[in-house]
Order: C-alpha cells, then structure tokens, then sequence
C-alpha cells in the first residue's frame, strides 16, 4: 500500500510553554510513530517574536525585523508523518493534538 506524507502543524496561542506532562505525552506519541513506521520527520520551533523574513523577489533582498505576519497564534512545531489516507493522518493528528495540548492542521505534501 502507497502511503502519503502529511505534515502536522502545531499551533501555539502564547498561554503558555509546555508542561513537562504534555513533553511527556508528546515524546510517547513520537515513540508509537517511530514503532508503527509512520514517523518521518518532527520538530519544535521558537517563539516568532525573534523571526527575520527575508524576501528577495525584487531586484534586491528585503530583510526584515519579526513574523511575516502578526498573529494571535502561530506556528510551534510539526510532524511529518507517513500514512495510507487522509482519515489515518486526521487520527494521528488528534492523537498529536491530544498529546502536545494543541491544535494540529494537516495538510498532504504534493
């Protein structure tokens, strides 16, 4: 069966860094991907306040100070993930959501 890569992004509002349950719990989901074959990548990010944007569509780079947008929330980590269909990737990212005490989006790699 050909599987599908999806990414799992997780979304942080600010209320507040991650407990060390919800480490806990985030670490044992990472382990059941890796033991189910369906882990292919993941990682945490920083808080956006100390972004750059660097554009370099013109005739010059333009790099610029903070997020490319100014948000409520954003964006705190992701999980790619490997899985048969859409419905699978929605379960995983539940189960993610459930662990990190986040919203999870899923979107397929193309």
């Amino acid at each position: 069966m050909m599987h599908m890569q999806y990414l799992l992004s997780v979304i942080d509002d600010g209320a507040g860094s991650a407990t060390d349950t919800e480490q806990a719990d985030t670490d044992a989901f990472n382990d059941r991907l890796r033991a189910r074959g369906q882990w292919v990548f993941a990682g945490g990010l920083g808080s956006p306040d100390p972004a750059t944007v660097v554009d370099n569509r013109g005739t010059e780079a333009v790099i610029t100070d903070g997020p490319f947008l100014e948000a409520k929330e954003w964006l705190a980590g992701f999980w790619i993930i490997e899985a048969p269909d859409l419905d699978v990737a929605l379960r995983l990212a539940a189960e993610g959501s459930k662990a990190c005490h986040r919203k999870v989006e899923v979107r397929p790699f193309l």
